[in-house]
């Protein structure tokens, strides 16, 4: 079973990570701070350049810096 099979997001509502401009990321991030591929996540979206979204706990703005 791939890593995205085990992430807590994909039991959970997918709009919470892909929230509207200015909208709440918390409940987003708040998934992923128990999730188990958590860094996996956050590697694929660095790897593949992912613009939208949160990813490994992070927002696009976050990702930029890490």
């Amino acid at each position: 079973m791939g890593w995205q099979e085990r992430a807590l997001c994909a039991q959970t509502d997918p709009e919470a990570f892909f929230p509207e401009k200015g909208g709440s990321t918390r409940e987003a991030k708040k998934v992923c701070l128990t999730c188990e591929v958590r860094l996996e996540c956050l590697e694929a979206a660095l790897g593949n350049d992912e613009r939208f979204g949160i990813w490994g706990g992070l927002s696009e703005r976050e990702r930029r810096k890490a």
